[in-house]
């Protein structure tokens, strides 16, 4: 297994607050997509996480080797329709509860 820490980086400081309509649609897209991933045990967890200097999402993932992290990220409705970024961290290792 492969395991990374994504980060998806929104196109702008201040992106959960001023969000427009078809963008809350996106991530709620956005969202959906990751809880689906979750329960199929690809993700392991996600979030946002809320700095003074803006928020951004979080996902800790587990591959399977020979999959590309950047073209599952590149599926994520929100990054479909244009809106941000993600970064990607490789992971020694992920241990988690399960």
């Amino acid at each position: 297994m492969q395991c990374y820490l994504c980060k998806f980086i929104p196109p702008r400081d201040d992106f959960l607050a001023t969000m427009t309509p078809p963008e809350q649609d996106w991530m709620s897209q956005h969202g959906a997509y990751l809880d689906d991933l979750t329960a199929r045990g690809i993700v392991v967890a996600h979030g946002p996480v809320m700095e003074p200097s803006g928020g951004y999402g979080v996902s800790l993932w587990r591959i399977a080797e020979g999959e590309d992290i950047a073209a599952l990220t590149a599926g994520d409705p929100i990054i479909r329709n244009g809106v941000g970024h993600y970064e990607h961290f490789p992971m020694l290792s992920l241990k988690s509860r399960d």
